[in-house]
């Protein structure tokens, strides 16, 4: 793995995860346990009402603790209530911490690969719905990261469990002075929690 993106992990400590906040996180680590322990496949797939930032932040750190804590068939995904596409300063920012970030096409919705780890398989990032072809149909957990899509979707189809693992939007820091730093620090943040609920797999 990249060498930055290990520091990064070294860095995170169980103390700056809130009591509170482990218990949100708590239901995803039962539902991961549960088909890890029966050896079933894990398709988790992280959901927001754009599929622009959080969604494919979350999906990309969940793929990165997954391998680095050694956890097989574990298979994220991320998609929204519409589609629109990943902003750019997502892109920048994962490849400021570590990430090789390759832009595979130049459109409206541009695909991007995103590899943690030099000899394993890109993450494939592209704005979609939850329900694109992309993603999986059935036997997956979905992870509403935003109240809005929360609110929007009552009912994902072909979920097998929903968790609400709401963030704040770094949109809201857009062309202003804090653009980066939110935007690092709420990938980080993401990562986090993303390292806490994969640590408690056993």
């Amino acid at each position: 793995m990249n060498p930055q993106i290990i520091k990064s992990i070294q860095s995170f400590s169980v103390e700056n995860i809130s009591a509170e906040r482990k218990e949100v996180l708590q239901e995803l680590v039962n539902y991961i346990q549960l088909k890890k322990e029966h050896q079933n496949t894990i398709r988790l797939n992280f959901i927001c009402t754009h599929n622009s930032r959080r969604s494919h932040l979350s999906q990309i750190w969940a793929q990165t603790m997954a391998y680095d804590f050694d956890i097989k068939n574990v298979f994220c995904y991320s998609g929204g209530t519409e589609a629109t596409a990943m902003f750019p300063k997502v892109a920048e920012t994962l490849s400021k911490q570590g990430f090789q970030i390759h832009q595979l096409s130049q459109t409206d919705n541009p695909v991007y690969a995103v590899k943690y780890a030099e000899n394993e398989s890109p993450i494939i990032c592209f704005s979609k719905t939850y329900h694109h072809d992309f993603n999986p149909k059935s036997e997956f957990g979905a992870i509403m990261t935003c109240n809005s899509a929360d609110e929007a979707c009552p009912l994902v189809l072909g979920a097998e469990a929903r968790f609400p693992i709401m963030y704040n939007d770094p949109k809201a820091f857009d062309n202003t002075p804090l653009q980066d730093e939110k935007y690092h620090e709420r990938s980080l943040e993401i990562a986090q929690e993303m390292w806490w609920v994969f640590s408690q797999i056993k």
